[in-house]
């Protein structure tokens, strides 16, 4: 069983956070040029109250009347945000991602606390290197190999 603290270091190298009061182009400067799609966004005491994504950010600035720029990201972020714990399963996280379409899922901790950001490929990589072993294992014993 894999569960998501496996991989919570490497999910903090794709974490950008932003205050909730932030201009939105805060955030699309947070995006430029690094490997993350999306900013979690915080309140003032550090929990995450929503989440802007590259495509929230052209969407705003596709319809921008000049000002678009400047409007705080709580107007454009998403709220509900799907998230993990590093204590759930990580094939859990990957069911929920796979069933709901998510490329990405932030990682909280009790206090909601963003502690980084999953995502599927990283999942996936680390679902799959457990199932090879489990297999290899499996073939040793049919095969009889070190049981002697």
């Amino acid at each position: 069983m894999a569960f998501v603290e496996e991989i919570v270091a490497v999910a903090q190298k794709r974490l950008a956070i932003i205050r909730d009061n932030a201009p939105l182009i805060e955030a699309a400067k947070l995006l430029d040029g690094r490997h993350i799609n999306l900013v979690v966004i915080c309140d003032k005491s550090g929990a995450m109250v929503g989440i802007v994504t590259r495509t929230d950010i052209v969407r705003m600035m596709a319809v921008c009347q000049g000002c678009g720029c400047t409007v705080p990201v709580e107007t454009v972020m998403t709220k509900e945000v799907t998230s993990c714990r590093p204590s759930d399963l990580l094939r859990d996280v990957w069911t929920i991602m796979k069933e709901n379409n998510l490329l990405h899922v932030p990682i909280v901790d009790e206090n909601f606390k963003p502690l980084g950001v999953i995502n599927a490929r990283d999942a996936l990589l680390v679902l799959m290197e457990k199932a090879e072993f489990e297999s290899s294992i499996l073939r040793d014993y049919v095969m009889n190999v070190g049981y002697r």
